[in-house]
């Protein structure tokens, strides 16, 4: 049975573990959801790709070894920052909100998930699958020491899963593909007084940006996700006043909707740049995958179907940002997130989460681990 009360003495104790990504230290708050998991008889163990970037994982062996289901919520935080009214590290507890860095992202999930296991172990249920459970690293900065080292070493594989790092309720079952580029446009270099004697990198690279945010995406509408986005992350250029400037860089952030390609996206951008500019480069910061997985999957109807036995509406939606199930894609491994957070509180200063929709979720996550069938 969900108790409320041990459910808030975890999620407390988790708040108070520094685990801010930046600077990336994860193993204390790993240890001690270790300890946890080994109290109620799982085998538990960390992995470190780099020092002190700990992911725990551990296994709950069901009757049919063949089906494997892993759920995996993340460690860390984004930094707190500043102008906080209750401390980030505090836990405080205030009528049904339990305010602390991390409470919604993803503290809470992994206080809910923990409590059910807990829960399960109680009632010495037995599993139709095997559970696989990973608290992972370094979620908030790319998960390069967390989910995507234990997925291409294997560490980590199993038929489906379930990704704990969302809000109200929902079940995410697509999101948009994300592309970071940075571009670095050469001018030509002269007095401030003369400007035509020179080629200003910062007037061409404007040229650049006005068509780029001009440019019309070639897209199907999703049912669950918004239009295509560019956004215009960084600027810089030039060296001073008195100087035309001969170099310029920015930065831009793309997001697309699944069927669309991440390089047709680059060819127009370079096609732009090839209008104003003669010298550039384009580097690749990063690209995501778009994601999308058929509603009717059982992972989709089990977890709906939970939410429904304990009266909780289920939000079947799209994300517009990018979630690590994109990452299960190209094992083949289907996969969808959810969550019992506050919706718009992750990463702002007094970032909280309701105690009672931690506890139903708790609730939700014992009912779908004890009766989903792969």
């Amino acid at each position: 049975m969900v108790r409320k009360e041990r459910l808030l003495g975890l999620i407390r104790r988790l708040i108070k573990i520094n685990s801010q990504n930046p600077p990336g230290n994860e193993r204390e708050i790993a240890l001690f959801v270790k300890a946890r998991l080994e109290e109620i008889g799982m085998k538990a163990r960390v992995y470190e790709f780099k020092k002190r970037r700990s992911n725990v994982v551990a296994v709950w062996a069901g009757k049919h070894k063949k089906h494997s289901l892993l759920i995996t919520p993340h460690l860390d935080t984004v930094p707190a920052g500043k102008n906080w009214k209750y401390g980030p590290f505090s836990g405080t507890l205030c009528k049904d909100k339990i305010y602390g860095l991390g409470a919604t992202d993803c503290k809470g999930n992994l206080a809910s998930l923990l409590e059910a296991l807990r829960s399960l172990a109680e009632k010495k249920v037995v599993l139709p699958y095997t559970l696989i459970f990973a608290a992972t690293a370094d979620e908030e900065s790319g998960s390069e020491q967390g989910l995507i080292p234990l997925l291409a070493k294997g560490i980590l594989a199993p038929s489906a899963a379930v990704v704990l790092d969302a809000s109200d309720f929902d079940i995410i079952v697509t999101q948009k593909g994300l592309m970071h580029l940075k571009v670095k446009v050469q001018g030509k270099r002269a007095h401030g007084a003369y400007p035509y004697r020179g080629k200003n990198a910062i007037d061409m690279s404007l040229r650049v940006l006005d068509e780029v945010k001009r440019y019309r995406f070639d897209y199907h509408r999703s049912p669950l996700l918004k239009f295509p986005t560019v956004n215009i992350g960084t600027i810089r250029g030039g060296d001073k006043v008195n100087i035309v400037a001969d170099w310029c860089e920015f930065e831009l952030d793309y997001r697309f909707l699944p069927q669309m390609s991440a390089q047709r996206i680059l060819r127009d951008l370079k096609a732009i740049l090839h209008r104003h500019v003669r010298k550039f480069r384009v580097e690749i910061e990063g690209i995501q995958k778009p994601y999308c997985i058929d509603t009717r999957h059982p992972l989709v109807a089990s977890l709906t179907a939970a939410m429904k036995k304990c009266r909780v509406r289920a939000h079947i939606r799209g994300s517009e940002g990018a979630t690590v199930i994109t990452f299960f894609q190209d094992k083949g491994i289907p996969a969808v997130a959810t969550g019992f957070g506050a919706e718009a509180c992750a990463h702002i200063a007094d970032e909280y989460a309701r105690l009672s929709w931690l506890c139903k979720g708790a609730e939700v996550l014992e009912e779908f681990l004890t009766h989903y069938t792969p």
